[in-house]
């Protein structure tokens, strides 16, 4: 049996290993498209801080490690897949015949249509090359403007501001981490990175860079009138599924590679897991990429037991994102942006810098925000997650949403742990 695993991250790593445990005479080739080996988009931000060198971002830490497990690793990118003749084309021409396919291509940064995009000074902060032009460039006073504020963009900014850059932050929407903040959350965001010494726009757009004058490599353009003279740009304009190498193989794909319960395509024998692929969310019902890496971690253990002949099913994804900007602590979970014909309620301690919303559905918790709230992460997670009924509990919450724990100690144990999805429930 040849287990052919595109994309060599998280997924795709938890993949060739638990394929080996269970399968160890299997054939299994992991194709990556950089020429380091399998490391953590998600540890670049410490290494721009200097908080670990570039092995610290490695996924496993002894370089003979996928060579001592048998897994032939391939520096290329599948260019196209042929469903129906089970084989990927590679773009430096070569051609792998496979038994079962894992698509664990992760997430590629989208580009902003903005002119001067190309220009030197401008970087994404996803590949380890990137980390390395912006460590070149992010020293100590240099004036950085980062387009976007969302989740990843606040991430790299705290790494940013670690460096001693003077920096400034362009965000579109009217608050910043519009998607996973409502807007007293994300507006309480932004005034505590102002306070910080960053500068922060909202409701502003890069309109156009251009090549600078005397120090400055490059000169800005805002949307509200404002030029600025920058040394770097740094684009976090959000990312997208890595799958266009997929049109015309027979997999269907929505926003990302529809997956089963099993992580299984439409295609027998062929699997997604991880950024790239979509699953059941068992809160809203539909199927969504969820791209963190908790979620990719199980998703690529599932698809890998099922690649290997164990039934398993994977019990639904969830929007999870805890995020610390710049020592501020804010959640997001489920739908944190509440449901068609729900309730909720907030509360708010301005001067305190704490805010907590809670969003029901009849008597289940279905989402939440908090910002400076740290009490009680776990519990908000595991009410939304396991969908807990609250009964009367629910309005307990409505007149003081701090009662959490109280909520969940007397509610979560009379229930069983959600079923999982069937197989007709879709987008």
């Amino acid at each position: 049996m040849h287990h052919v695993i595109l994309g060599a991250g998280p997924a795709g790593v938890i993949a060739a290993e638990t394929i080996r445990k269970h399968a160890p005479n299997d054939t299994i080739t992991m194709v990556g498209d950089e020429k380091e080996p399998p490391y953590s988009r998600m540890a670049i931000p410490y290494l721009l801080m200097g908080n670990v060198g570039e092995r610290g971002t490695y996924l496993r830490k002894s370089l003979t490690h996928f060579d001592d497990l048998k897994v032939k690793m391939v520096h290329a990118q599948a260019s196209s897949v042929d469903a129906a003749a089970r084989t990927v084309t590679l773009d430096n021409g070569d051609t792998l015949t496979f038994d079962r396919l894992l698509i664990a291509t992760g997430s590629r940064p989208a580009s902003a249509p903005i002119p001067g995009m190309d220009l030197p000074g401008i970087h994404s902060c996803w590949t380890m090359d990137d980390a390395r032009a912006i460590m070149k460039l992010a020293t100590k006073g240099a004036r950085v403007l980062q387009m976007g504020a969302g989740f990843i963009g606040c991430i790299i900014m705290e790494a940013l501001a670690a460096r001693g850059v003077k920096l400034s932050v362009v965000e579109m929407g009217d608050r910043m981490v519009p998607r996973m903040m409502g807007p007293t959350a994300g507006n309480m965001i932004k005034d505590w990175c102002e306070a910080k010494g960053v500068q922060v726009f909202t409701k502003t757009k890069v309109e156009a860079i251009e090549k600078g004058s005397g120090d400055a490599a490059l000169k800005v353009k805002l949307s509200n009138g404002t030029s600025m003279d920058v040394d770097l740009v740094i684009s976090a304009t959000g990312v997208k599924p890595a799958i266009g190498f997929l049109e015309k193989s027979g997999i269907i794909c929505l926003q990302g590679v529809l997956t089963d319960e099993h992580l299984q395509t439409n295609v027998p024998g062929v699997y997604a897991a991880g950024d790239c692929a979509e699953a059941f969310d068992k809160v809203s019902n539909k199927t969504i990429i969820s791209a963190i890496q908790p979620n990719a971690a199980e998703q690529a253990r599932v698809a890998a037991l099922n690649m290997v002949g164990r039934s398993v099913a994977l019990k639904g994804v969830t929007q999870i994102n805890v995020l610390d900007t710049l020592g501020l602590i804010s959640t997001s979970f489920g739908a944190w942006d509440g449901v068609p014909g729900g309730q909720h309620v907030e509360l708010t301690d301005a001067a305190a810098g704490r805010h907590l919303s809670l969003q029901f559905k009849d008597d289940v918790l279905v989402g939440c925000n908090s910002v400076g709230w740290t009490d009680h992460v776990g519990v908000m997670r595991g009410l939304v997650e396991g969908q807990i009924h609250l009964g009367a509990w629910k309005d307990t919450l409505k007149n003081d949403p701090t009662r959490l724990m109280d909520a969940y100690l007397a509610s979560a144990q009379a229930q069983s742990g959600w079923s999982g999805a069937a197989d007709a429930r879709r987008r």
